[in-house]
This record gives C-alpha cells, sequence and structure tokens, in this order.
C-alpha cells in the first residue's frame, strides 16, 4: 500500500471514531441551551395540556428552559413541516396527536413527509368525546343520533385532518349513519367556546380539553369512545353502551423530532420523558383531565407510530376525508 493510501486509510478510520464518539458526547452536554418545542395546535388544546406538562417537567429535571410555542393551523401540519425543515440538533421538537398519523393519508399537500420526523416519545392517550350544550334536548347519545337520521345537525370539530374530525367522519358516516355537517374551527379551544355559545349543536374532541366543562355541567357529554368509562367524567358512558360496540376512537400526544436528530439526543429525551410518566404528580395531573401514560421506548415508539399511520389510513379512506 502506498503511503497516500496509508495516511488515507488511517484519516477515514479517525474520522471514523470521531463520529462514533460524537454522538454520546453530544447527549452528555445535551440541553445546553433552551429547547423550542413547537405545539402544533393552539392554547387550550390537547397538545398544549400534554406540551406545557412535559416542557414544565423537562426544565426541572434537566436544569434548561423547554420553551412551548403555539403554532397551530392546517390541522396540524404547519407545525409539523417547520419541526421536519428545522435544525436536527434536539432543540426543536414538535408536540402534536394523532392527527399526524391521519395526515399522512387525509393530506395530500402537507409539505413533508413520514421519513422527515422520528418519534421521540409518546405521552399519553385519550378517547374523544360526543359533547353537547346543557340546552339541548337529547338527553343521551341515542336519542340526539335517532334524531340525526331524518334532521342534520352540526358538529364542531379541532380543524380537517384532525383526528377527532377523522374518526368523527368514520363514525357518523360509517357506523351510525346519520345527517351532519361538519364546522372546522382552528383547535379544540374555539370549538368549545361555539359549543358553549351554542353556536353549534355539538362537539368531537378528545377528552381533556372538554373534561372540566363536562365536569361542572356547562357542558353535556353524550358518550365517550373507549372501552371503559373514564375515571375523569365517569358519569359519561361509552358508545359501546349507547349501542355502539366496539368503537374505540381516541388521540394520543406525542414528541417527535426532524429526522437526522442523533440518536443519544432521542434517546437522552425518551427516557426523561419515560421518567417523568412515573413522577406521581404527573399521573395525578393527566388523569384529572382524562389522560391515561403512554410510556414506550425509543423502539416501542417508532413501531406503534408506523402502526398508526396505518390504522388511521384505513379510517381516512373509509370516510373518504382525504384532501
Amino acid at each position: 500500500m502506498s503511503c497516500f493510501r496509508a495516511a488515507a486509510c488511517t484519516l477515514a478510520v479517525t474520522a471514523f471514531a470521531i463520529c462514533g464518539l460524537a454522538q454520546p458526547s453530544f447527549a452528555q452536554s445535551y440541553p445546553s441551551q433552551n429547547v423550542t418545542m413547537v405545539v402544533a395546535f393552539p392554547a387550550g388544546g390537547l397538545a398544549d395540556i400534554i406540551g406545557r406538562l412535559v416542557a414544565t417537567k423537562l426544565g426541572d429535571r434537566l436544569k434548561h428552559s423547554f420553551v412551548v410555542e403555539n403554532r397551530g393551523g392546517a390541522g396540524g401540519n404547519i407545525a409539523a413541516k417547520a419541526v421536519a425543515g428545522a435544525t436536527p440538533d434536539g432543540y426543536t421538537l414538535l408536540v402534536t396527536t394523532s392527527g399526524l398519523a391521519a395526515n399522512l393519508t387525509a393530506s395530500k399537500n402537507r409539505g413533508f413527509e413520514q421519513s422527515d420526523l422520528r418519534p421521540v416519545a409518546f405521552v399519553a392517550y385519550s378517547p374523544d368525546v360526543l359533547a353537547v350544550h346543557p340546552s339541548n334536548p337529547a338527553k343521551d347519545m341515542k336519542t340526539f343520533l335517532a334524531a340525526a337520521k331524518e334532521k342534520s345537525f352540526t358538529y364542531g370539530s379541532a380543524g380537517p385532518g384532525t383526528g377527532p374530525q377523522i374518526g368523527a367522519e368514520f363514525f357518523f358516516k360509517e357506523i351510525a349513519k346519520v345527517k351532519y355537517i361538519h364546522v372546522p374551527f382552528q383547535g379544540g379551544a374555539p370549538a368549545i367556546t361555539a359549543l358553549l355559545g351554542n353556536h353549534v349543536d355539538s362537539i368531537v374532541l378528545t377528552l381533556p380539553p372538554t373534561t372540566s366543562h363536562i365536569r361542572s355541567g356547562a357542558l353535556r357529554g353524550l358518550g365517550v369512545a373507549s372501552d371503559k368509562r373514564n375515571k375523569a367524567i365517569s358519569d359519561v358512558p361509552t358508545y359501546g353502551e349507547m349501542g355502539y360496540p366496539n368503537v374505540i376512537i381516541g388521540s394520543w400526544v406525542g414528541i417527535f423530532a426532524p429526522a437526522k436528530t442523533p440518536d443519544a439526543v432521542v434517546d437522552k429525551l425518551n427516557a426523561e420523558i419515560n421518567a417523568l410518566l412515573k413522577d406521581a404528580d404527573s399521573l395525578e395531573q393527566l388523569a384529572k383531565s382524562g389522560f391515561d401514560p403512554l410510556e414506550k421506548n425509543v423502539g416501542e415508539a417508532n413501531a406503534y407510530f408506523k402502526d398508526e399511520v396505518a390504522r388511521w389510513a384505513t379510517m381516512v379512506n373509509a370516510a373518504g376525508s382525504a384532501n
């Protein structure tokens, strides 16, 4: 081997060794500055509730601020596109919902691909709920949907392409077979405000943003799309109890990063998030809002997300919700 080739090989081996050492070293010092957590929906919604809880807890654990930035719009696609194109260094993270998995089928012009983002951790899961204003004459879901066989009703959602909206379309169209008109809003909080003002007949959202309103009587929960009643609103029956068995529709909230974010950083964030899910205060806050913790390691998170993309594709295609 010539001196030139030997030197080149030595440089290549050295470079490889340096790269191999760089990730753990970088992870040990991470974070060395504030981290931005881009929440894909407005304040007060499902992702925002979890985003702020995680930001507070991670800030305490890692001694740097995790700053929540709400960037709603396009069913979560605006935030997802922004994070997908961000520097992959762990300092820009996405907080989003099942709508991300749904949009990979439902939204054709979203500006990013599944391969542009990687799951960091899944935090919590909660069922969807159908709720009405207390002045609505329907006292339960059976009565409400029976009337919709003849006359349509309006339902508000957090926006086109969000998980609850696609789940609602699937349920109303394919299972209940009722007449309805969708009224989209820019997030769960505006949809709730509209129903509190009696401007729409109903809303379908993932439970947590509605929990306090249902418990106070400001809204009436007609049904939760889960296999058992939720402890946060235990007097609200399941869809199955109302004559629609095996309807399990809800949303998770997960943390994602740009695809090329170093493995060591993702591993560290995953471990810290899973650790905070064992914290008694975190568990209490989740339960009060109607969430269940959703702890997964990095490998499990990747497999879960792939399965979710496929599951939501089935609902999107059945409901004809692609746009």
